[in-house]
C-alpha cells in the first residue's frame, strides 16, 4: 500500500443508487460499489446517512449497522469479508 493510501482520510460520505462515495480530505473522491458492503446495500437510505468518521477520518463507522470501513482499505479495493466468503 502506498503512502497516499495510508494517509488518506475521509471528510464526507454520501450515496447514490449503486455506490458509496467518499470525499477525502485531500480532495480526491472515491466511488465504491455498495455490493462490496452487504450491510450497507441492505440498509435504508436513512441508516446509511448515520455514519461517524473515526480516527480523524481513517475509518467510517455505522453504529446501528455494526459496520466499520477502513479508508486505506477502500483505496486498496478490499471489500467486506462477507463478500469474500460467499
Amino acid at each position: 500500500m502506498n503512502t497516499l493510501a495510508l494517509e488518506a482520510r475521509a471528510a464526507k460520505v454520501w450515496f447514490d443508487k449503486n455506490c458509496m462515495w467518499v470525499l477525502l480530505q485531500d480532495g480526491r473522491q472515491l466511488s465504491v460499489p455498495l455490493s462490496y458492503f452487504p450491510s450497507l446495500l441492505k440498509a435504508a437510505a436513512k441508516q446509511r446517512q448515520k455514519y461517524e468518521l473515526s480516527g480523524g477520518g481513517l475509518g467510517i463507522h455505522w453504529d446501528a449497522l455494526d459496520e466499520d470501513i477502513s479508508v486505506p482499505g477502500l483505496l486498496a479495493g478490499i471489500p467486506d469479508a462477507a463478500t469474500i466468503h460467499k
